[in-house]
């Protein structure tokens, strides 16, 4: 499903933007959006349309393709729209995660993270990243974690999916310099989103805490992929100091730490 708004002659440039339906794809899709660039803006869900109108009202060109990541025919239907296209940011943003044991959790649930956060990923990455190499230009930015340096307890595959995105990410941003195009990885701590819901993760201890703001995030990811930074933490002051801790404690810290946010039933319960 497609929807349009104007025709994409180029007088702007353009911003890809993937998850762009809620949260932190969609404040990113508006900090571009605020700065002047047209939008083909995708999701799998029926909020992206909706999403699509409020950006409009920015004044810029808004194209929507809902397609399912997941699905390798999403990335096709997505790669397809952009024939024609200048892309001159691309943020890979899509993302899902599942909480719970490993041994509890649905395969099925385990595959689908996998298939968005790091198949889908990298399907969508090669043809966007290979034109803007013979333009000479681009830059593109994935959407990591601060958890991407954390053994994920109760939260196993998604932490193993976001460390797989960061890496990824910096062996590319390797790969193409002095291209004329920069690849920016940001890592959010926990942020004020559909995730923790959609991941069934309210009744932990991270899904009950305070959470950053997802327009504080987006506005310190566009600023650093505007400078062309290789990667940065963003969001709250708690939230950078985690990712200091990440870089310096050992595993092991880290495992339990996470092991006593994430499992499930550890939120605080409220006093009577």
């Amino acid at each position: 499903m497609d929807g349009y708004s104007g025709v994409m002659d180029g007088s702007r440039p353009l911003a890809l933007v993937t998850g762009a339906s809620s949260g932190i794809g969609y404040e990113l899709a508006r900090q571009f959006a605020e700065h002047g660039f047209d939008l083909l803006v995708n999701a799998e869900d029926d909020r992206l349309e909706h999403a699509a109108e409020r950006l409009r009202e920015t004044g810029v060109r808004v194209r929507a393709v809902r397609a399912d990541l997941r699905d390798p025919a999403g990335v096709d239907l997505l790669v397809a729209a952009t024939t024609g296209l200048t892309v001159d940011v691309a943020a890979l943003n899509a993302g899902v995660g599942r909480g719970g044991a490993f041994l509890d959790t649905d395969p099925a649930d385990d595959q689908s993270v996998i298939d968005l956060d790091v198949t889908a990923t990298v399907r969508l990455a090669k043809p966007l990243l290979r034109d803007m190499v013979a333009r000479g230009v681009g830059r593109m930015v994935f959407t990591s974690s601060v958890v991407a340096t954390v053994p994920g307890a109760y939260q196993a595959v998604y932490n193993a999916s976001k460390a797989f995105v960061q890496s990824f990410a910096q062996a590319l941003r390797e790969e193409v310099e002095g291209t004329g195009v920069t690849v920016t990885s940001f890592m959010p701590g926990p942020t004020d989103t559909d995730f923790f819901r959609r991941a069934g993760m309210e009744d932990t201890r991270i899904g009950a805490m305070d959470k950053d703001d997802p327009a504080l995030v987006a506005r310190q990811a566009f600023e650093a992929v505007m400078k062309g930074r290789r990667k940065l933490v963003t969001g709250s002051v708690a939230s950078r100091a985690q990712g200091v801790a990440g870089r310096v404690l050992p595993d092991r810290l880290k495992a339990a730490a996470h092991r006593r946010a994430a499992e499930p039933g550890s939120a605080p319960r409220e006093r009577t």
